[in-house]
């Protein structure tokens, strides 16, 4: 399977992906089964997110002896320091892992304030230097944050829902996030 650059990051990911949101729906058996499978077909990077229920469990019990091979970026909605702290630990917990490839600030109504000692970013960047993430990037659903995201260049990618449906706004963003080297998920 093709992989390529995620921005400027040193991570090399498929170009297929693996969204984790709809393992709550299948038991532990099948979601490991479907993991597995999803890993030895070449697909290596996997997101996920704490809100999704046992999502992250599933993952690290189907993964955590392949984890040099896979690249996980999981999700938190906390605005603030104490909370994300905690969402960033729950999740190397639920990951069985040590780090997380890319942590992900969950679709938040405005930018996450990096002046803020305790905002959620001041964490981010906290358990960054203990090495518990390698990466800060965020996700938006909302067209205007995402634009402040790639102006702000406080983040390493922007994921952002996109489709054949999509409108030139949208390709400007992608096209902005090439130029910025800022991964687009």
């Amino acid at each position: 399977m093709e992989k390529i650059r995620l921005g400027k990051t040193d991570l090399w990911v498929s170009k297929t992906s693996f969204g984790a949101l709809p393992l709550q729906r299948i038991g532990r058996r099948d979601a490991a089964r479907l993991l597995r499978r999803a890993c030895e077909s070449g697909i290596n990077y996997f997101d996920t997110a704490n809100a999704y229920t046992d999502s992250e469990e599933k993952l690290g019990e189907a993964l955590h002896d392949v984890r040099q091979k896979v690249v996980i970026s999981t999700k938190s909605g906390a605005v603030d320091k104490k909370t994300a702290a905690a969402h960033i630990e729950l999740s190397l917990r639920r990951l069985r892992t040590d780090y997380i490839d890319l942590f992900q600030f969950h679709n938040p109504e405005v930018l996450p304030d990096i002046d803020d000692p305790d905002g959620a970013f001041a964490a981010a960047l906290e358990a960054k230097q203990k090495g518990y993430i390698r990466h800060i990037g965020i996700t938006s659903h909302r067209l205007k944050v995402a634009e402040a995201a790639i102006d702000s260049g406080n983040f390493e990618t922007l994921q952002f829902p996109f489709c054949y449906l999509a409108s030139e706004k949208e390709f400007a963003l992608v096209r902005r996030c090439a130029e910025e080297d800022m991964g687009f998920i």
